[in-house]
């Protein structure tokens, strides 16, 4: 997991190629992006979405086998909750056609983080995470997921 400001994308270019265009990408978006996917590279992709912060994630911690999240928003603010795999128990197995299995702690609190004012999040396969939280009050927020091929 990377959590850091924008600001200091550079970095971790390094890391990859499509990580760093996914960063970059990232320096660059409008706040006034259109949602969707949009297409980056054949392994790297935004995914610009809006909605509300909720004070509970239905669905518990979230990881990916296939895709790496850089996650970022252009307008609000959310609490994200993060925690190695090995602390986590399986709650939904994983599904290939979402990239995602669901978890839940086991007595380990996860690591929160407030991704929105210039901060963004990268997420690893290892990394459970739980986004879309509120982050103090509940808010309509415009995120940018980029999605890099592992």
């Amino acid at each position: 997991m990377i959590y850091d400001k924008i600001d200091n994308w550079n970095l971790y270019a390094g890391i990859s190629e499509d990580l760093r265009l996914g960063l970059e990408y990232l320096m660059s978006v409008s706040p006034e992006v259109e949602l969707g996917v949009h297409e980056l590279s054949p392994c790297v992709k935004a995914v610009v979405s809006e909605y509300t912060t909720k004070e509970k994630n239905e669905n518990g911690y979230e990881a990916h086998r296939e895709w790496i999240d850089i996650q970022y928003l252009l307008r609000g603010s959310e609490k994200i909750c993060c925690l190695p795999l090995e602390y986590l128990k399986e709650t939904q197995a994983y599904d290939a056609g979402k990239d995602a299995a669901f978890y839940e702690e086991t007595g380990i609190a996860g690591q929160e983080m407030l991704v929105g004012n210039g901060y963004f999040a990268v997420f690893f396969p290892q990394d459970g995470h739980k986004p879309g939280l509120c982050a103090g009050e509940c808010e309509e927020v415009k995120k940018v997921v980029v999605k890099v091929k592992v």
